[in-house]
């Protein structure tokens, strides 16, 4: 083993990106939970605190739902792999690397979760954060991509749909999925769990046949303010789901 390649599985042995590796860890196995996941597909990352460009991500081939801690590998700004047991996928890095390195977010969660990627399908392409409580969290935070090229499979993709976020924290992708983003994991998966839920409504609503009912403006932008400073909920609900899962 190299010098480099030593400091590398020493930081990743540290105290503090395990405590990083079981998080990102409990998201996956939350978001297989709560029905987010697609097979061994999609990927949540997480670029570590000390600027190196280094990311711990979710490994190839396992089901969301059995990712642990150990199982988590950490990657160069490239998705090579720098440390961890498993293999990754080599596309896996051309969303989220841009996304890091170009909307600069710590936490990058990609999914083709059912509701939301169903809106991705409509004319609209997204949620509209004037209808329920749930949809107002999201209220001057979507960013729209509505353009589809096929898979991310280069780096050009990944930095057109980056850029696409036009440094907003949740992106709906044209006939494709969604990125959450946040500084925290725990902020980051509160987020993807109430999107889904919001999309969930405004399915169900639209499917009734009947008009929808927008909300005012100015109370969407208070509800929308009134959630985000009030994150204390966010880390209860992720400390219960580390406490039953």
């Amino acid at each position: 083993m190299t010098e480099r390649n030593a400091m590398h599985q020493q930081d990743f042995e540290s105290p503090a990106l395990r405590g990083h590796r079981e998080d990102l860890a409990l998201a996956l196995r939350a978001a297989a939970h709560h029905g987010l996941a697609e097979g061994v597909c999609n990927h949540f990352s997480l670029e570590l605190p000390d600027g190196s460009g280094r990311f711990l991500l979710n490994p190839r081939g396992l089901l969301w739902q059995e990712v642990r801690g150990d199982d988590i590998v950490m990657v160069d700004a490239h998705g090579r792999k720098l440390a961890g047991r498993h293999e990754v996928e080599p596309t896996a890095m051309f969303i989220h690397a841009a996304v890091h390195r170009i909307a600069r977010k710590a936490c990058v969660l990609h999914t083709h979760m059912p509701y939301a990627t169903a809106l991705t399908l409509t004319a609209d392409r997204g949620l509209d954060t004037t209808l329920s409580q749930n949809a107002m969290r999201f209220h001057g935070r979507l960013a729209i991509d509505r353009t589809y090229n096929g898979l991310a499979l280069d780096e050009r993709e990944g930095e057109r749909i980056a850029r696409a976020m036009e440094g907003r924290d949740v992106a709906f992708l044209a006939n494709h999925g969604v990125i959450v983003c946040g500084d925290r994991v725990d902020y980051a998966y509160d987020d993807l769990y109430y999107l889904e839920r919001a999309c969930l409504h405004q399915v169900l609503a639209q499917s009734t046949g009947q008009p929808l009912v927008a909300a005012a403006e100015e109370l969407v932008r208070r509800v929308a303010g009134q959630i985000q400073q009030e994150r204390l909920q966010s880390e209860l609900f992720f400390e219960a789901l580390r406490r039953v899962l």
